[in-house]
């Protein structure tokens, strides 16, 4: 199985896709389609796909059927409280995720500190650049640039998001993911490839919660990164 920092590194533009409910047969279908990464979320109310992700006991038996057949590395949001997410951390990693998504703010000291699992930490949009050119500094191995507000989520990509992922991209010093928190279209990868982006996290708001969307969604993205 491909390193989950390795692809971000080496690929032309890594493809993720966060799924919008923890279905085993989602995850197959994302990574037979094309994606090289698969998220799940576990003690959380996901905002875009409005959906209510359980506890890590409630999930065990999907996760680990996921992770059995897993074509790639999986990673985990454990939360959004950072005593939820300590207390889930341990039971995460044994399961076998390769990386654990959070934001700063609700990243656990645990967490940092470990040497099993990659932390790719999050920055929404009240982060100065200031915090997040220290990102590299505390042990952070990727960031997710979701600095969309609330109130955009779902609109069109602009240029000025454009100018603010290459600030990212060339400041921090990481390799930068970016969740489609705007309704991203395959035919704008390739600006985001100019300016930097390591990886195109996929979710509900551009692949729908439904099965065949999933399937189109993630082959439309998939076609586009082979041809960057």
């Amino acid at each position: 199985m491909a390193d989950y920092i390795d692809l971000l590194k080496n690929k032309a533009m890594t493809l993720i896709m966060s799924l919008p409910s923890n279905d085993p047969e989602l995850a197959k279908v994302a990574f037979e389609y094309g994606a090289d990464v698969v998220k799940v979320h576990i003690n959380v109310e996901h905002r875009a796909s409005k959906t209510h992700f359980g506890s890590i006991d409630a999930e065990k038996e999907k996760f680990e059927e996921m992770l059995s057949n897993a074509k790639g590395p999986m990673g985990i949001v454990l939360g959004g409280e950072t005593v939820v997410a300590n207390n889930d951390f341990d039971k995460a990693a044994a399961m076998g995720f390769k990386f654990i998504s959070l934001y700063g703010h609700h990243m656990p000291i645990s967490v940092l500190q470990s040497k099993d699992v990659y932390r790719m930490m999050a920055c929404d949009y009240s982060y100065r650049l200031e915090e997040i050119k220290m990102f590299k500094e505390i042990g952070v191995d990727v960031l997710e640039a979701s600095i969309v507000h609330p109130e955009g989520y779902g609109d069109d990509l602009n240029s000025r998001d454009i100018l603010n992922y290459r600030i990212l991209c060339k400041e921090s010093g990481l390799p930068v993911v970016i969740p489609t928190q705007r309704k991203i279209k395959p035919s704008e990868l390739s600006i985001l490839d100019e300016v930097g982006v390591s990886g195109i996290m996929i979710g509900a708001i551009v692949t729908g919660k439904e099965i065949e969307s999933i399937k189109r969604t993630v082959c439309d993205f998939k076609e586009a990164i082979l041809k960057l």
